[in-house]
């Protein structure tokens, strides 16, 4: 039993915890009883993502649970919330109709945390998400409870035929750790996250062409595709983008390391059931 912060602080700065005092805050404020703090050290110690252990993560100031075999959100991803949070409002401001809400999908969602961040700043958005993994699904329906929908399958395969053309805004953020480079990343995400949601392949890209040809389609007039990369690959994932049709740019974010490349459609396209 820990019966002061001082030693819980010891203790997870010798498992290697930078911000220990930090964790030690959050730790115990999670905590239901001595025991409990105990056990969620002890996790920690072991090396478990500290999100997992509290069960909870924040991006962009919202918070989503988490869980044993979800990828954690980065706090870089807040720069692909906020421009997909604009590009909505803009969206929601050329519907012809003002019973039709401007939508939203959000593929390789994981815990849904983008779709919900970005929810929680366009209210009345239609939200969808999607991910090949059922357990981060089960915790994006958790976390888009009130919000949107969570779907199960392959990239926008999951999606139901009725979004065809129809989407204002599409984000993700894929995993695009090349192969080679899984075995570099802290040992939090290496040993806890599941692999499907880091290892992009051999160039960490694989699903950065099949999502932006998926773009193509399911994206309304005038749509956004938004796809969160690393800064070195955000040439390439351009010319991945350009190659299924769209305008591709790459916004760089120094302060946050953040990059998202962008997709966007001729407004004067046509699309099947676009508005």
């Amino acid at each position: 039993m820990l019966a002061t912060p001082e030693p819980l602080v010891a203790r997870l700065r010798a498992a290697g915890c930078v911000f220990a005092e930090d964790e030690a805050a959050l730790l115990v404020a999670a905590a239901a009883d001595p025991d409990g703090l105990e056990r969620m050290v002890a996790r920690r110690e072991r090396g478990e993502p500290l999100e997992h252990v509290v069960g909870w993560a924040e991006l962009a100031g919202v918070r989503v649970l988490v869980g044993p075999g979800v990828f954690v959100p980065r706090p870089r991803s807040a720069a692909l919330v906020e421009r997909a949070a604009a590009a909505l409002r803009e969206a929601g401001t050329r519907t012809v109709s003002p019973l039709s809400a401007p939508v939203l999908v959000d593929l390789c969602c994981g815990s849904g945390a983008v779709a919900v961040a970005v929810a929680a700043r366009v209210p009345g958005a239609e939200v969808h998400a999607a991910d090949v993994d059922p357990v981060a699904v089960g915790y994006a329906r958790r976390n888009l409870a009130g919000f949107g929908e969570a779907w199960c399958g392959d990239l926008a395969n999951a999606l139901p035929p009725r979004l065809r053309g129809r989407v204002d805004v599409l984000v993700a953020s894929p995993p695009y750790v090349p192969s080679g480079e899984v075995a570099l990343l802290p040992r939090d995400a290496r040993n806890h996250e599941p692999r499907v949601a880091l290892d992009g392949g051999d160039d960490g890209l694989d699903l950065h062409g099949r999502i932006a040809a998926d773009a193509a389609v399911w994206l309304a007039p005038g749509g956004l595709l938004l796809l969160e990369t690393s800064a070195r690959q955000g040439p390439a994932a351009a010319r991945l983008i350009a190659a299924a049709g769209l305008t591709a740019r790459v916004h760089h974010d120094e302060e946050r390391d953040a990059t998202v490349v962008e997709g966007a459609v001729d407004a004067s396209a046509d699309r099947t059931g676009s508005r």
